[in-house]
């Protein structure tokens, strides 16, 4: 993002807070490109790791985030007042996420509850003072009266989908698990293109009360414990 020297000045702290999450400031003088506020690792650095990052004074607020996304071009998260910045997804991640949603689109015809993809903002409030803010790959929401006047959504997902990659296999497994099941989603798949098979887990009184498996090599259809009938075929999933 291109930011004035004069707010720069003022609000240094805060921007300084978006270049640690991976967001390039440019700073400019009248107009023009004057500096760039950059971020500086030392040698124990590890690449995976600029994709997290928690405030030095705590956490990353829920109106500083929207700050962020309001002048920023590029996508993030933020989950217990940590922002995770979003990279931009592979082929076969897209392609899983595309035959999953095409399945889900068929079978959700002319039903009440919608299947959406990313990038689409789900918003929780964990709690009063932490709100938490994340774009799964695909959500279905039975609940469309939670979303506001600008369309945003700020309900509780029946079914989520997240696809992993390898920046994001341990924040998919652990983090957004634990945040969907204290935040009332009824079920959570996970996907896992390189091993090629679905983790489903029933969710209900922030417990897990039930997940299975299953697997491309064992010519397996994924289907919902919610929603009966509602399955897709691992050999198409997993092309």
């Amino acid at each position: 993002m291109r930011v004035p020297s004069t707010k720069i000045q003022n609000n240094f702290g805060k921007y300084l807070k978006y270049v640690e999450a991976g967001e390039d400031i440019i700073v400019t003088k009248s107009g023009k490109d004057a500096a760039q506020i950059a971020l500086c690792y030392d040698k124990d650095y590890v690449k995976e790791e600029q994709s997290a990052y928690r405030s030095s004074d705590g956490r990353v607020t829920y109106k500083e985030f929207l700050e962020l996304m309001e002048e920023s071009e590029q996508r993030y998260e933020l989950i217990d007042g940590v922002i995770y910045n979003l990279a931009s997804p592979s082929y076969k991640h897209q392609r899983v996420v595309g035959e999953l949603y095409g399945a889900f689109h068929n079978w959700f015809k002319r039903k009440k509850c919608v299947p959406l993809t990313s990038p689409f903002d789900v918003t929780f409030f964990k709690e009063e003072d932490n709100i938490c803010v994340v774009q799964p790959d695909i959500v279905i929401i039975c609940d469309k009266d939670n979303l506001d006047e600008k369309d945003n959504y700020k309900g509780t997902p029946t079914l989520v989908v997240e696809v992993l990659s390898p920046s994001t296999r341990s924040k998919d497994m652990l983090k957004k698990l634990e945040l969907y099941k204290q935040c009332g989603v009824n079920e959570y798949w996970i996907v896992d293109p390189i091993n090629e098979h679905i983790l489903v887990y029933t969710l209900e009184n922030n417990d897990i009360v039930n997940n299975k498996t299953y697997s491309k090599n064992a010519h397996q259809s994924v289907s919902s414990e919610l929603f009966e009938e509602l399955e897709a075929d691992l050999q198409d999933v997993f092309t």
